[in-house]
């Protein structure tokens, strides 16, 4: 899509707001209004979503079991702010406002997933979303009681394998399925709560099988079969893109008047292909231990103690030919506890410690990261006070973080510190404009520190600097949410934002080359960040029993570093999505432009092509308990390169894909 229609668009969409906040002062809606979506993550106590000072944005569980079977990135990725690594449908961590890797945090129950899926792009996330009840995504650096991994944001993948409370009936649960025929996949998850009270039992299961997807045209590009020395690619299947992910888990709970508390296993098994002209595949697998509770307290004005700790046991091979190559072992434990003022007045607040300890060992002929052990301690406070037009909040975190690593005689600590503060104004109960000023201090990880070796995944040698100093980050941010209530229903949700960092950690090729690869080093300089968000949606018509409704979206972020550009930014996109609801439908209808990216190319980077897509999705109730569903992705069979991928000229997204599954709700 042209650059002006974007620019158009938000120029618009941001003036729409300004209006809204003008005329905050009209007539209260007079039809029944729906309750207020409540978010937690990133402070423990509650805060509705329409009155956050950032932008977040949850995903439900019924909107999780009818989205496409997909990694957590390409989940995510339709999110305004959020893209997807893209190396490999097995492979697609979630990349916030340009930023990826060390820089968001992903989470499970707001404990760290112990994994090395930040270590490179082709290593996945050991965790499927459709595990989860539901899923909050934080942009930006605003959840700081998480630390200086959270300078990018935070994907929080909650589920219920530890229940909090019974079910009604003494039972519940979700059994879903669904087939596709871009792969010839098939999924299924089943998940049951049972008991009422004080005990509570829960099991789930999921697998995911699929065979090489089909592609609109051959993934290798020219320029990459001529640089590489490779015949012309005519393949109509992006070979070496199967999956077979399989999670098994299960949890108890003690439920009373004090709150409650309870444990809970998981096991996961992944094998997946990396997508790239090679058979090599990796072989994952996790066992997860957690336990959980929460204590009603009268102390000090807190009437909340959660507390949480988690123990994790990774391990991936990485199968080339059907050998045995490179080993990546992750071992590690995790506390994090606090009190919590929540819903007591006009004052909220966290107070709370966190700890953890990872140790990492790489084995074999792409161990470019010696063996390492991580220790970080943290003590973090959070506080908001809302008076109703207006109000506060503010925080702050300290760590302590210290790397140690004895093939290396490596051994240092680093000490951060991170801290916001911001203010809200509300015009009137359908407005609200937040301002925020945030500080984040991250500690660099072992591999920006330590590489020193080749990686065949991203065909590069690697090579870290040891005498890093920790990255600095200042952000401010302008939220704005309005909703007009008239004859017909009108919201916008937009976010303006500007960063700045010192010491920002990038990777640079140096020219030089080793092992037949080129030779990347980390190094450090200044760097700016900025970007808009803008999310708006009306209520058009109704028809029927069908109320008509139109969403949009649209996201644009630049970066620029003190050396160049900043690799693999995503280009601007727009979203349209016309939605029809009522009584046993629920359907829409979906547009979604991506611009080109051909400009501010990062040495060694290559160009993208825009492209517009289309998607309709429909379900039916054939009970109050079951739906039908079906979707066709990618209408027009349209070739599909996200600049967010380094292996873009080799990997091109799926096409033409019908999609149709069921959703049993008992």
């Amino acid at each position: 899509m042209p650059y002006f229609k974007f620019s158009l668009l938000a120029g618009l969409s941001f003036s729409a707001l300004l209006a809204g906040v003008a005329h905050a002062g009209d007539p209260a809606p007079t039809t029944e209004e729906a309750p207020k979506e409540i978010v937690i993550t990133g402070s423990g106590y509650r805060i509705p979503k329409d009155a956050l000072m950032s932008h977040v944005d949850v995903l439900t569980r019924d909107q999780i079991d009818k989205k496409p079977a997909a990694g957590l990135g390409d989940m995510l990725a339709y999110m305004p702010g959020i893209r997807s690594s893209s190396f490999a449908p097995g492979a697609s961590r979630p990349m916030i406002r340009g930023l990826d890797g060390f820089r968001v945090l992903v989470l499970n129950n707001g404990m760290g997933v112990v994994d090395v899926s930040a270590l490179s792009p082709d290593h996945a996330v050991p965790s499927s979303p459709t595990e989860a009840k539901r899923i909050e995504v934080l942009r930006g650096p605003s959840a700081l009681a998480y630390g200086g991994n959270a300078i990018g944001g935070i994907v929080n993948v909650i589920d219920d394998r530890i229940p909090s409370v019974a079910p009604e009936k003494g039972y519940e649960g979700t059994a879903t399925l669904q087939a596709s025929s871009v792969d010839q996949g098939l999924q299924g998850a089943f998940d049951i709560k049972a008991g009422k009270g004080p005990w509570i039992f829960t099991f789930d299961a999921f697998r995911h099988k699929t065979s090489d997807y089909s592609i609109p045209v051959p993934a290798e590009t020219l320029a990459y079969t001529e640089a590489n020395d490779l015949p012309a690619d005519t393949s109509d299947k992006q070979h070496n893109s199967f999956q077979d992910m399989k999670n098994l888990g299960a949890g108890v709970s003690y439920v009373g008047d004090f709150g409650y508390v309870g444990l809970s296993y998981k096991t996961t098994d992944y094998l997946y292909g990396t997508a790239i002209d090679s058979d090599v595949s990796i072989d994952l697998h996790q066992t997860r231990w957690d336990a959980r509770g929460a204590f009603n307290v009268n102390w000090a004005g807190f009437n909340r103690l959660d507390a949480s700790a988690g123990y994790s046991d990774y391990n991936h091979a990485e199968i080339e030919d059907g050998e045995l190559g490179t080993q990546f072992l992750s071992k590690g434990s995790e506390f994090r506890t606090a009190l919590i003022r929540d819903g007591q007045g006009k004052w909220s607040g966290t107070v709370g410690l966190s700890g953890l300890q990872r140790d990492f060992q790489a084995i074999g002929d792409e161990a470019f990261v010696p063996s390492t052990t991580t220790k970080q301690v943290g003590a973090f406070a959070q506080y908001r006070y809302d008076d109703g037009p207006w109000g506060l909040e503010g925080g702050a975190r300290v760590d302590d973080t210290k790397l140690t690593s004895a093939a290396t005689s490596y051994d240092k600590d680093f000490n951060t510190l991170s801290a916001s503060f911001g203010g809200f104004y509300r015009p009137s109960d359908h407005s609200f404009v937040g301002l925020s000023l945030t500080r984040s201090e991250r500690a660099p990880s072992d591999v920006e520190l330590l590489a020193d070796g080749p990686h065949d995944g991203t065909g590069q040698y690697i090579i870290g600097d040891p005498n890093f100093r920790t990255e600095v980050g200042y952000s401010l941010e302008l939220t704005g949410h309005v909703v007009v209530d008239h004859d017909n229903r009108f919201a916008i949700d937009a976010h303006v934002y500007t960063s700045h960092f010192d010491n920002f950690i990038d990777l640079r090729p140096t020219g030089a080359v080793a092992d037949d690869l080129p030779v990347f080093q980390y190094v450090q300089t200044d760097a700016d960040l900025y970007g808009v968000e803008l999310e708006a949606s009306t209520k058009l018509f109704t028809l029927g029993s069908q109320a008509i409704a139109l969403d949009v979206s649209y996201d644009y972020v630049h970066g620029q570093s003190a050396i160049g550009p900043i690799i693999r930014i995503p280009p601007q996109a727009l979203t349209l999505k016309l939605e029809s609801k009522g009584g046993k439908w629920d359907s829409y209808f979906e547009v979604r432009g991506v611009d080109a990216r051909k400009d501010d190319l990062a040495a060694y980077e290559t160009a993208t092509d825009g492209y517009v897509t289309a998607n309709i999705y429909t379900s039916y109730k054939i009970r109050t308990d079951t739906s039908l569903f079906a979707e066709v992705r990618n209408i027009g069979d349209v070739e599909m390169r996200e600049a967010t991928s380094s292996t873009k000229d080799a990997v091109v997204d799926p096409g033409r894909n019908l999609r149709v599954g069921v959703v049993y709700n008992f």
